[in-house]
């Protein structure tokens, strides 16, 4: 932050520069962009933002996000979905990647990460033990591992299919139709779709 800058300026382009995938450039557009913009606009954008803590919560079986108060979610609810299949995802922004192709009704699993020990995230940090939970409670007979195809994402995936072992579910990983070392969330339609057709058991 320059001497000539106003502190609110600079305390919001440093808050929009600590947002993932936006730089100090990036930041400081979105922050004068917003001071040329009408008040309303700035202040919709302010209460959105207050409010997506207080107005969202996680569902208790699938960790996916969901409205405050509507727990389990939506999706864990639908009875039009097959609730003996479970898709497995790391992060929430790939369930709806997932959803947009349109093939998928069953259900969900966030596991809120990938096992990295670099960056110190072991298996009891994410949401594994609950999905393991949930095969008996919930008479699962299939298991889609659908994390990232990246060095965690794999190691993930061989883990959770450890724990399952013995376990009378049938277990399959999505085909290779998605890039090497590339995210769930930025695929297209088409990748996903071939990629959710052409699962194979692991």
């Amino acid at each position: 932050m320059t001497a000539t800058m106003p502190r609110p300026v600079g305390r919001l382009i440093e808050a929009f520069a600590r947002l993932p995938g936006i730089g100090p450039k990036t930041a400081a557009r979105l922050t004068y962009f917003l001071l040329r913009s009408p008040e309303a606009e700035s202040r919709e954008l302010a209460e959105a933002i207050g409010g997506i803590r207080a107005e969202t919560d996680f569902c208790s079986r699938c960790f996916n996000i969901t409205d405050a108060g509507v727990n389990p979610c939506s999706v864990c609810t639908d009875t039009g979905r097959d609730g003996t299949v479970i898709c497995v995802v790391e992060d929430m922004l790939d369930v709806p990647a997932l959803e947009r192709t349109g093939l998928f009704r069953g259900r969900y699993h966030v596991l809120h990460g990938a096992i990295s020990p670099v960056e110190g995230v072991g298996p009891e940090d994410l949401r594994i033990a609950e999905l393991v939970a949930r095969i008996p409670a919930e008479g699962i007979r299939e298991v889609i591992l659908a994390t990232n195809p990246t060095l965690e994402g794999e190691a993930t995936a061989m883990y959770v299919r450890r724990q399952m072992e013995g376990m009378p579910v049938r277990v399959t990983r999505l085909a290779r139709g998605l890039p090497s070392g590339g995210d769930l969330e930025y695929a297209d339609v088409t990748t996903v779709s071939q990629a959710l057709e052409g699962r194979q058991e692991v």
